[in-house]
Protein backbone atom coordinates (compact mmCIF):
# COMPACT_ATOMS: atom_id res chain seq x y z
CA UNK A 1 0.00 0.00 0.00
CA UNK A 2 1.29 3.41 -0.96
CA UNK A 3 0.86 6.44 0.98
CA UNK A 4 -1.09 9.66 0.35
CA UNK A 5 -3.36 7.44 -2.36
CA UNK A 6 -6.76 9.94 -2.91
CA UNK A 7 -9.47 8.63 -1.04
CA UNK A 8 -13.16 9.55 -0.99
CA UNK A 9 -14.71 8.89 2.48
CA UNK A 10 -18.28 8.68 2.42
CA UNK A 11 -19.94 8.59 5.88
CA UNK A 12 -23.48 9.69 7.13
CA UNK A 13 -21.94 11.60 9.77
CA UNK A 14 -19.04 13.43 9.41
CA UNK A 15 -15.18 14.04 10.61
CA UNK A 16 -16.84 17.84 12.27
CA UNK A 17 -19.98 19.74 12.89
CA UNK A 18 -19.84 23.57 12.58
CA UNK A 19 -21.81 25.49 15.60
CA UNK A 20 -21.40 29.17 16.90
CA UNK A 21 -19.03 29.55 20.36
CA UNK A 22 -19.99 32.17 23.03
CA UNK A 23 -19.00 35.02 20.99
CA UNK A 24 -21.60 34.12 17.76
CA UNK A 25 -18.39 32.73 15.50
CA UNK A 26 -18.41 29.61 13.62
CA UNK A 27 -16.51 26.57 15.50
CA UNK A 28 -15.80 22.88 14.47
CA UNK A 29 -16.48 20.68 17.02
CA UNK A 30 -15.48 17.25 16.91
CA UNK A 31 -17.85 15.00 15.15
CA UNK A 32 -19.55 12.21 17.66
CA UNK A 33 -19.98 8.89 16.62
CA UNK A 34 -17.68 5.42 17.12
CA UNK A 35 -17.62 5.33 12.91
CA UNK A 36 -16.22 8.96 12.78
CA UNK A 37 -14.00 8.52 15.52
CA UNK A 38 -12.26 5.36 13.69
CA UNK A 39 -11.96 7.18 10.43
CA UNK A 40 -10.36 10.57 11.34
CA UNK A 41 -6.95 9.21 11.10
CA UNK A 42 -7.74 8.53 7.88
CA UNK A 43 -6.95 11.97 6.82
CA UNK A 44 -3.32 11.91 8.40
CA UNK A 45 -1.98 9.15 6.00
CA UNK A 46 -3.73 9.80 2.61
CA UNK A 47 -5.55 12.45 0.58
CA UNK A 48 -9.00 12.41 1.66
CA UNK A 49 -12.16 14.18 0.16
CA UNK A 50 -14.98 13.24 3.30
CA UNK A 51 -18.27 13.32 1.92
CA UNK A 52 -21.13 13.24 4.68
CA UNK A 53 -24.49 14.71 5.49
CA UNK A 54 -24.93 18.54 6.60
CA UNK A 55 -26.15 17.80 10.01
CA UNK A 56 -26.38 21.51 11.80
CA UNK A 57 -27.93 24.55 11.00
CA UNK A 58 -24.29 25.89 10.47
CA UNK A 59 -22.96 22.50 8.46
CA UNK A 60 -25.91 23.59 5.99
CA UNK A 61 -25.09 27.12 5.95
CA UNK A 62 -20.67 26.12 5.13
CA UNK A 63 -22.70 24.08 2.63
CA UNK A 64 -24.60 26.66 0.73
CA UNK A 65 -21.62 29.01 1.14
CA UNK A 66 -19.49 26.64 -0.82
CA UNK A 67 -21.85 25.95 -3.61
CA UNK A 68 -22.61 22.36 -2.40
CA UNK A 69 -18.81 22.03 -3.01
CA UNK A 70 -15.94 20.66 -0.67
CA UNK A 71 -14.07 23.19 1.32
CA UNK A 72 -10.22 22.63 2.84
CA UNK A 73 -10.39 21.44 6.74
CA UNK A 74 -7.83 20.53 9.04
CA UNK A 75 -7.45 17.29 11.44
CA UNK A 76 -6.57 17.81 15.05
CA UNK A 77 -2.96 16.62 14.21
CA UNK A 78 -2.68 19.61 11.12
CA UNK A 79 -3.09 17.41 8.34
CA UNK A 80 -5.73 19.04 5.46
CA UNK A 81 -8.35 16.75 4.14
CA UNK A 82 -11.51 18.26 1.96
CA UNK A 83 -15.00 18.37 3.18
CA UNK A 84 -18.20 18.09 1.43
CA UNK A 85 -21.35 18.45 3.07
CA UNK A 86 -24.51 17.42 1.44
CA UNK A 87 -27.71 19.38 2.16
CA UNK A 88 -30.98 17.07 2.09
CA UNK A 89 -34.51 18.33 2.64
CA UNK A 90 -35.57 18.39 6.47
CA UNK A 91 -38.49 16.22 5.83
CA UNK A 92 -36.32 13.48 3.31
CA UNK A 93 -33.48 13.21 5.94
CA UNK A 94 -36.12 12.71 8.38
CA UNK A 95 -37.19 9.66 6.62
CA UNK A 96 -34.65 8.24 5.62
CA UNK A 97 -32.54 8.73 9.18
CA UNK A 98 -35.76 8.02 11.87
CA UNK A 99 -38.12 5.65 9.34
CA UNK A 100 -35.43 3.68 7.61
CA UNK A 101 -32.11 4.11 8.70
CA UNK A 102 -32.23 3.56 12.64
CA UNK A 103 -35.89 1.97 13.68
CA UNK A 104 -35.94 -0.49 10.73
CA UNK A 105 -32.30 -1.26 9.42
CA UNK A 106 -30.54 -0.83 12.85
CA UNK A 107 -33.10 -2.60 14.25
CA UNK A 108 -33.09 -5.47 12.01
CA UNK A 109 -29.26 -6.10 11.72
CA UNK A 110 -28.79 -5.82 15.27
CA UNK A 111 -31.84 -8.72 15.79
CA UNK A 112 -34.10 -6.52 18.34
CA UNK A 113 -37.59 -6.29 17.03
CA UNK A 114 -40.00 -9.09 18.95
CA UNK A 115 -41.83 -10.81 15.56
CA UNK A 116 -44.74 -11.14 17.72
CA UNK A 117 -45.36 -7.28 17.63
CA UNK A 118 -42.77 -5.70 15.67
CA UNK A 119 -42.24 -4.33 12.80
CA UNK A 120 -45.57 -3.14 10.91
CA UNK A 121 -44.71 -2.33 7.40
CA UNK A 122 -47.48 -0.20 6.09
CA UNK A 123 -47.22 2.24 3.41
CA UNK A 124 -45.16 5.03 5.67
CA UNK A 125 -42.16 2.86 5.44
CA UNK A 126 -42.54 2.42 1.38
CA UNK A 127 -43.04 6.45 1.53
CA UNK A 128 -40.09 7.26 3.83
CA UNK A 129 -37.83 4.68 1.56
CA UNK A 130 -39.04 5.95 -1.73
CA UNK A 131 -38.64 9.95 -1.06
CA UNK A 132 -36.08 9.19 1.86
CA UNK A 133 -33.60 6.88 1.83
CA UNK A 134 -33.59 6.26 -1.77
CA UNK A 135 -33.41 10.00 -2.12
CA UNK A 136 -30.54 11.10 0.00
CA UNK A 137 -28.34 7.74 -0.78
CA UNK A 138 -28.93 9.77 -4.30
CA UNK A 139 -28.02 13.01 -3.29
CA UNK A 140 -24.91 11.35 -1.68
CA UNK A 141 -24.10 8.93 -5.24
CA UNK A 142 -24.16 12.64 -7.24
CA UNK A 143 -21.46 14.16 -4.60
CA UNK A 144 -19.31 11.08 -4.94
CA UNK A 145 -19.71 11.43 -9.02
CA UNK A 146 -19.14 14.80 -9.40
CA UNK A 147 -15.49 14.23 -7.33
CA UNK A 148 -15.44 11.39 -9.41
CA UNK A 149 -15.63 13.26 -12.32
CA UNK A 150 -12.65 15.46 -10.99
CA UNK A 151 -10.33 12.54 -9.69
CA UNK A 152 -11.07 9.13 -11.89
CA UNK A 153 -8.51 7.30 -9.79
CA UNK A 154 -9.74 7.88 -6.52
CA UNK A 155 -11.09 5.21 -4.38
CA UNK A 156 -14.11 5.44 -2.97
CA UNK A 157 -14.97 4.31 0.81
CA UNK A 158 -18.37 4.34 1.75
CA UNK A 159 -19.34 3.50 5.25
CA UNK A 160 -22.31 1.81 6.68
CA UNK A 161 -26.16 0.96 6.99
CA UNK A 162 -26.99 4.63 5.80
CA UNK A 163 -25.79 4.42 2.57
CA UNK A 164 -26.31 1.02 1.03
CA UNK A 165 -27.68 2.60 -2.43
CA UNK A 166 -25.58 4.63 -3.33
CA UNK A 167 -22.35 2.46 -4.98
CA UNK A 168 -25.06 1.08 -7.66
CA UNK A 169 -25.83 4.20 -8.43
CA UNK A 170 -22.03 5.81 -8.71
CA UNK A 171 -21.48 2.43 -10.90
CA UNK A 172 -24.20 3.18 -13.10
CA UNK A 173 -22.36 6.92 -13.93
CA UNK A 174 -18.76 5.51 -13.37
CA UNK A 175 -18.29 1.87 -14.46
CA UNK A 176 -14.66 1.79 -13.82
CA UNK A 177 -14.81 3.33 -10.81
CA UNK A 178 -12.92 1.95 -7.62
CA UNK A 179 -15.74 1.34 -4.66
CA UNK A 180 -15.35 -0.23 -1.78
CA UNK A 181 -17.91 -0.46 1.63
CA UNK A 182 -17.28 -1.15 5.04
CA UNK A 183 -20.71 -2.39 6.93
CA UNK A 184 -19.62 -1.77 10.76
CA UNK A 185 -23.03 -3.40 12.12
CA UNK A 186 -23.51 -7.03 12.39
CA UNK A 187 -24.85 -8.96 9.20
CA UNK A 188 -27.82 -11.17 10.03
CA UNK A 189 -28.75 -14.59 8.63
CA UNK A 190 -30.60 -14.51 5.26
CA UNK A 191 -33.82 -15.31 6.75
CA UNK A 192 -33.98 -12.29 9.15
CA UNK A 193 -34.08 -10.00 5.62
CA UNK A 194 -37.10 -11.95 4.79
CA UNK A 195 -38.63 -9.49 7.06
CA UNK A 196 -38.67 -6.91 4.41
CA UNK A 197 -40.90 -6.59 1.49
CA UNK A 198 -38.61 -7.93 -1.80
CA UNK A 199 -37.89 -4.49 -3.58
CA UNK A 200 -36.31 -3.31 -0.85
CA UNK A 201 -33.71 -5.80 0.55
CA UNK A 202 -33.06 -6.65 -2.89
CA UNK A 203 -32.30 -3.16 -3.55
CA UNK A 204 -29.92 -3.36 -0.26
CA UNK A 205 -28.10 -6.73 -1.46
CA UNK A 206 -28.20 -4.90 -4.82
CA UNK A 207 -26.89 -1.81 -3.91
CA UNK A 208 -23.56 -3.50 -1.91
CA UNK A 209 -22.75 -5.85 -4.61
CA UNK A 210 -21.87 -3.31 -6.73
CA UNK A 211 -18.66 -2.69 -4.73
CA UNK A 212 -15.68 -4.27 -5.83
CA UNK A 213 -15.16 -4.61 -2.12
CA UNK A 214 -17.41 -5.25 1.13
CA UNK A 215 -16.08 -5.41 4.57
CA UNK A 216 -17.10 -6.48 7.80
CA UNK A 217 -15.74 -6.96 11.05
CA UNK A 218 -15.87 -10.63 11.68
CA UNK A 219 -16.16 -13.58 9.76
CA UNK A 220 -19.49 -14.17 11.39
CA UNK A 221 -21.18 -11.36 9.64
CA UNK A 222 -19.48 -12.23 6.03
CA UNK A 223 -20.15 -15.42 6.14
CA UNK A 224 -23.99 -14.10 6.49
CA UNK A 225 -23.69 -11.56 3.61
CA UNK A 226 -22.29 -14.47 1.43
CA UNK A 227 -25.29 -16.52 2.10
CA UNK A 228 -28.06 -13.46 1.56
CA UNK A 229 -26.68 -12.41 -1.46
CA UNK A 230 -27.15 -15.59 -2.89
CA UNK A 231 -30.37 -16.72 -1.02
CA UNK A 232 -32.00 -13.14 -1.86
CA UNK A 233 -30.40 -11.78 -5.31
CA UNK A 234 -28.49 -13.66 -8.19
CA UNK A 235 -25.82 -13.73 -7.65
CA UNK A 236 -23.59 -16.67 -7.03
CA UNK A 237 -21.39 -16.47 -3.45
CA UNK A 238 -18.16 -18.52 -3.53
CA UNK A 239 -16.96 -19.06 0.38
CA UNK A 240 -14.24 -20.42 -0.43
CA UNK A 241 -12.98 -17.33 -2.27
CA UNK A 242 -15.02 -15.07 -0.50
CA UNK A 243 -16.98 -13.56 -2.91
CA UNK A 244 -20.08 -12.76 -4.85
CA UNK A 245 -20.49 -12.37 -8.55
CA UNK A 246 -23.67 -10.68 -9.73
CA UNK A 247 -24.11 -9.89 -13.27
CA UNK A 248 -20.47 -10.55 -13.82
CA UNK A 249 -19.11 -8.40 -11.41
CA UNK A 250 -17.31 -9.72 -8.47
CA UNK A 251 -17.05 -8.49 -4.89
CA UNK A 252 -14.90 -9.45 -2.35
CA UNK A 253 -16.15 -10.23 0.50
CA UNK A 254 -13.61 -9.46 3.52
CA UNK A 255 -13.38 -9.63 7.37
CA UNK A 256 -11.03 -7.22 9.52
CA UNK A 257 -11.87 -5.99 12.57
CA UNK A 258 -11.84 -1.77 13.55
CA UNK A 259 -9.00 -0.58 15.83
CA UNK A 260 -8.49 2.47 17.51
CA UNK A 261 -5.51 5.06 17.59
CA UNK A 262 -3.80 4.03 20.40
CA UNK A 263 -1.59 6.80 20.58
CA UNK A 264 -4.81 9.54 20.93
CA UNK A 265 -5.67 7.61 23.97
CA UNK A 266 -2.57 7.59 25.24
CA UNK A 267 -2.16 11.69 24.99
CA UNK A 268 -5.91 12.03 25.65
CA UNK A 269 -5.37 9.47 29.35
CA UNK A 270 -2.93 12.52 30.39
CA UNK A 271 -4.99 15.74 29.04
CA UNK A 272 -6.01 18.53 31.50
CA UNK A 273 -9.66 18.07 31.03
CA UNK A 274 -9.17 14.04 31.49
CA UNK A 275 -7.37 14.79 34.71
CA UNK A 276 -10.19 17.00 36.00
CA UNK A 277 -13.11 14.58 35.36
CA UNK A 278 -10.70 11.89 36.56
CA UNK A 279 -10.02 13.35 39.79
CA UNK A 280 -14.08 13.88 40.15
CA UNK A 281 -14.42 10.62 39.89
CA UNK A 282 -11.71 9.31 42.17
CA UNK A 283 -13.86 11.30 44.79
CA UNK A 284 -16.75 10.02 44.71
CA UNK A 285 -15.80 6.09 43.53
CA UNK A 286 -16.07 3.28 45.60
CA UNK A 287 -13.81 0.86 47.05
CA UNK A 288 -14.56 -1.63 43.52
CA UNK A 289 -15.98 -0.03 40.35
CA UNK A 290 -17.98 -1.53 37.58
CA UNK A 291 -18.16 0.62 34.15
CA UNK A 292 -20.27 0.65 31.26
CA UNK A 293 -20.04 3.77 28.97
CA UNK A 294 -22.57 3.18 26.06
CA UNK A 295 -25.30 4.92 23.87
CA UNK A 296 -28.37 4.73 25.46
CA UNK A 297 -29.22 2.25 22.16
CA UNK A 298 -31.70 -1.05 22.57
CA UNK A 299 -28.95 -3.34 21.24
CA UNK A 300 -26.45 -2.12 24.20
CA UNK A 301 -28.39 -3.93 26.61
CA UNK A 302 -28.11 -1.53 29.61
CA UNK A 303 -31.54 -2.38 31.36
CA UNK A 304 -30.13 -6.00 31.65
CA UNK A 305 -26.83 -5.16 32.61
CA UNK A 306 -28.57 -3.22 35.35
CA UNK A 307 -30.69 -5.57 36.23
CA UNK A 308 -27.41 -8.34 36.46
CA UNK A 309 -25.93 -6.26 38.66
CA UNK A 310 -29.19 -6.22 40.78
CA UNK A 311 -29.02 -9.88 40.80
CA UNK A 312 -25.30 -9.34 41.81
CA UNK A 313 -26.02 -7.10 44.71
CA UNK A 314 -28.62 -10.03 45.68
CA UNK A 315 -26.28 -13.06 45.78
CA UNK A 316 -23.55 -10.95 47.68
CA UNK A 317 -24.38 -8.72 50.75
CA UNK A 318 -20.53 -8.21 51.39
CA UNK A 319 -20.64 -6.21 47.97
CA UNK A 320 -22.89 -3.18 49.56
CA UNK A 321 -21.60 -0.21 50.13
CA UNK A 322 -18.21 -1.44 48.37
CA UNK A 323 -18.90 -1.86 44.52
CA UNK A 324 -20.53 0.55 42.67
CA UNK A 325 -21.43 0.73 38.65
CA UNK A 326 -20.89 3.95 36.97
CA UNK A 327 -22.63 4.19 33.64
CA UNK A 328 -22.15 6.71 31.13
CA UNK A 329 -24.22 7.10 28.88
CA UNK A 330 -24.30 9.39 25.43
CA UNK A 331 -27.99 9.94 24.79
CA UNK A 332 -29.02 8.81 21.08
CA UNK A 333 -31.43 9.29 18.67
CA UNK A 334 -34.57 10.47 20.99
CA UNK A 335 -36.20 11.50 18.05
CA UNK A 336 -37.30 8.07 17.51
CA UNK A 337 -39.96 6.62 19.81
CA UNK A 338 -38.80 3.36 20.66
CA UNK A 339 -35.08 4.98 21.61
CA UNK A 340 -37.06 7.20 23.79
CA UNK A 341 -38.75 4.50 25.01
CA UNK A 342 -36.02 2.46 25.69
CA UNK A 343 -34.76 5.47 27.92
CA UNK A 344 -36.79 5.47 29.83
CA UNK A 345 -36.74 2.43 30.62
CA UNK A 346 -32.76 2.74 31.60
CA UNK A 347 -34.26 5.53 34.01
CA UNK A 348 -36.57 3.42 35.38
CA UNK A 349 -34.42 0.72 36.30
CA UNK A 350 -31.58 2.62 37.41
CA UNK A 351 -34.32 4.36 39.94
CA UNK A 352 -35.70 0.73 40.79
CA UNK A 353 -32.27 -0.84 41.81
CA UNK A 354 -31.21 2.51 43.84
CA UNK A 355 -33.99 2.97 45.77
CA UNK A 356 -33.65 -1.08 46.66
CA UNK A 357 -30.25 -1.08 47.78
CA UNK A 358 -28.75 1.98 48.36
CA UNK A 359 -28.23 3.89 51.85
CA UNK A 360 -26.07 6.52 53.29
CA UNK A 361 -22.93 7.42 51.32
CA UNK A 362 -23.65 4.90 48.69
CA UNK A 363 -25.85 4.70 45.40
CA UNK A 364 -25.05 1.38 43.50
CA UNK A 365 -26.00 2.56 40.34
CA UNK A 366 -24.09 6.26 39.51
CA UNK A 367 -26.36 7.21 35.81
CA UNK A 368 -25.47 9.84 34.34
CA UNK A 369 -26.42 10.62 30.62
CA UNK A 370 -24.71 12.84 28.61
CA UNK A 371 -22.10 13.59 25.86
CA UNK A 372 -18.71 13.39 27.76
CA UNK A 373 -15.95 12.14 26.28
CA UNK A 374 -13.00 13.25 28.45
CA UNK A 375 -15.58 12.12 31.57
CA UNK A 376 -15.83 8.52 29.49
CA UNK A 377 -11.48 8.51 29.50
CA UNK A 378 -11.13 9.60 33.08
CA UNK A 379 -13.49 6.43 33.87
CA UNK A 380 -11.87 4.34 31.06
CA UNK A 381 -8.28 4.71 33.56
CA UNK A 382 -10.20 3.82 36.89
CA UNK A 383 -12.54 0.63 36.40
CA UNK A 384 -12.33 -2.42 38.07
CA UNK A 385 -14.69 -4.38 35.49
CA UNK A 386 -15.42 -3.03 32.21
CA UNK A 387 -19.50 -4.32 31.71
CA UNK A 388 -19.92 -4.63 27.78
CA UNK A 389 -23.01 -6.66 27.28
CA UNK A 390 -24.59 -5.85 24.11
CA UNK A 391 -27.37 -8.12 22.50
CA UNK A 392 -25.29 -8.13 19.10
CA UNK A 393 -22.45 -5.76 18.06
CA UNK A 394 -20.84 -5.34 14.57
CA UNK A 395 -17.58 -4.51 17.40
CA UNK A 396 -17.41 -2.55 20.02
CA UNK A 397 -14.57 -0.18 19.80
CA UNK A 398 -15.32 0.31 24.07
CA UNK A 399 -13.85 -2.81 24.52
CA UNK A 400 -10.68 -1.63 22.96
CA UNK A 401 -10.80 2.54 24.10
CA UNK A 402 -10.68 1.43 27.65
CA UNK A 403 -8.24 -1.00 28.12
CA UNK A 404 -5.40 0.96 26.64
CA UNK A 405 -5.79 4.00 29.36
CA UNK A 406 -6.98 1.57 32.58
CA UNK A 407 -4.67 2.08 35.46
CA UNK A 408 -6.26 -0.65 38.11
CA UNK A 409 -5.61 -3.83 35.99
CA UNK A 410 -9.44 -3.58 35.23
CA UNK A 411 -11.68 -7.03 33.15
CA UNK A 412 -13.30 -7.28 30.61
CA UNK A 413 -16.64 -8.66 30.81
CA UNK A 414 -17.45 -8.67 27.25
CA UNK A 415 -20.77 -10.11 25.64
CA UNK A 416 -20.32 -13.55 23.29
CA UNK A 417 -22.43 -11.52 20.37
CA UNK A 418 -19.88 -8.10 20.20
CA UNK A 419 -17.83 -8.73 17.01
CA UNK A 420 -15.07 -7.95 19.20
CA UNK A 421 -15.23 -11.12 20.76
CA UNK A 422 -13.83 -12.76 18.49
CA UNK A 423 -10.83 -10.93 18.80
CA UNK A 424 -10.46 -10.04 22.54
CA UNK A 425 -12.89 -13.30 24.24
CA UNK A 426 -10.20 -15.46 25.23
CA UNK A 427 -8.92 -12.62 27.71
CA UNK A 428 -12.10 -11.25 29.01
CA UNK A 429 -14.75 -13.08 30.67
CA UNK A 430 -17.95 -13.96 28.51
CA UNK A 431 -21.22 -13.99 28.65
CA UNK A 432 -24.42 -14.22 26.91
CA UNK A 433 -26.09 -11.07 26.62
CA UNK A 434 -29.54 -12.34 28.07
CA UNK A 435 -28.42 -14.61 30.84
CA UNK A 436 -28.69 -12.08 34.00
CA UNK A 437 -27.00 -14.39 36.43
CA UNK A 438 -24.32 -15.74 34.11
CA UNK A 439 -23.71 -11.67 33.76
CA UNK A 440 -24.03 -11.15 37.70
CA UNK A 441 -21.36 -14.21 38.26
CA UNK A 442 -18.99 -12.84 35.43
CA UNK A 443 -18.80 -9.44 38.02
CA UNK A 444 -18.19 -11.51 40.92
CA UNK A 445 -16.12 -13.45 39.47
CA UNK A 446 -13.96 -10.07 37.40
CA UNK A 447 -13.88 -8.64 40.99
CA UNK A 448 -12.06 -11.86 42.71
CA UNK A 449 -9.74 -12.75 40.15
CA UNK A 450 -6.04 -12.46 40.99
CA UNK A 451 -4.19 -9.52 40.95
CA UNK A 452 -1.78 -11.54 38.46
CA UNK A 453 -4.55 -12.78 36.27
CA UNK A 454 -6.53 -9.27 35.80
CA UNK A 455 -2.57 -7.77 35.21
CA UNK A 456 -2.10 -10.23 32.56
CA UNK A 457 -5.46 -10.29 31.00
CA UNK A 458 -5.24 -6.25 30.73
CA UNK A 459 -1.95 -6.86 29.14
CA UNK A 460 -2.65 -9.11 26.70
CA UNK A 461 -5.73 -6.98 25.30
CA UNK A 462 -3.66 -4.01 25.55
CA UNK A 463 -0.87 -5.57 23.50
CA UNK A 464 -3.26 -6.80 21.19
CA UNK A 465 -4.92 -3.54 20.54
CA UNK A 466 -1.64 -1.74 20.14
CA UNK A 467 -0.48 -4.16 17.83
CA UNK A 468 -3.66 -4.32 15.35
CA UNK A 469 -4.41 -0.57 15.84
CA UNK A 470 -6.25 1.61 13.45
CA UNK A 471 -3.67 2.01 10.93
CA UNK A 472 -3.08 -1.89 10.45
CA UNK A 473 -7.04 -2.00 9.71
CA UNK A 474 -7.02 0.91 6.79
CA UNK A 475 -3.45 -0.69 5.19
CA UNK A 476 -6.02 -4.46 5.42
CA UNK A 477 -8.54 -2.82 3.36
CA UNK A 478 -6.62 -1.32 1.00
CA UNK A 479 -4.83 -4.08 0.77
CA UNK A 480 -7.76 -5.99 -0.50
CA UNK A 481 -8.89 -3.68 -2.74
CA UNK A 482 -5.49 -3.47 -4.52
CA UNK A 483 -5.84 -7.59 -4.69
CA UNK A 484 -8.89 -7.12 -6.53
CA UNK A 485 -7.51 -4.39 -8.78
CA UNK A 486 -5.03 -6.60 -9.54
CA UNK A 487 -6.94 -9.08 -10.68
CA UNK A 488 -9.09 -6.92 -12.66
CA UNK A 489 -6.05 -5.56 -14.36
CA UNK A 490 -4.76 -9.35 -15.39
Amino acid sequence: MADGRPLIVVSNRGPVSYGLDADGRRSARRGGGGLVTALRSLVSHHEVTWIASAMSHEDRLVSREAGGEAIEETARDGSPYRLRLVEHGTAEFDWYYNVVANPVLWFLQHYLWDFAYRPDLDQGLHHAWNEGYVTVNRAFAEAVSAELDARPEATVFFHDYHLYLAPRLVREAHPEAALAHFVHVPWPQSDYWYVLHEPIRVAIHDGLLANDVVGFHTARWQRNFLRSAADLTDAHSSFSQASATLDGHRTLVTSHPISVDAAEFDELAGSPDVLAAEEEIEARRPERLVLRVDRTDPSKNVVRGFRAFERYLETHPEAHGRVGMLALLDPSRQDIPEYSEYMGAIQRTARGVNDRFQRAGWTPIDLQIRDDFAQTVAAYKQYDVLLVNAVFDGLNLVSKEAPLVNERDGVLVLSENTGAHDELGEWALSVNPFDLDGQADAIHRALELPAAERRRRLECIRAHVREHDLRAWIEAQLADFDRVASVTRA
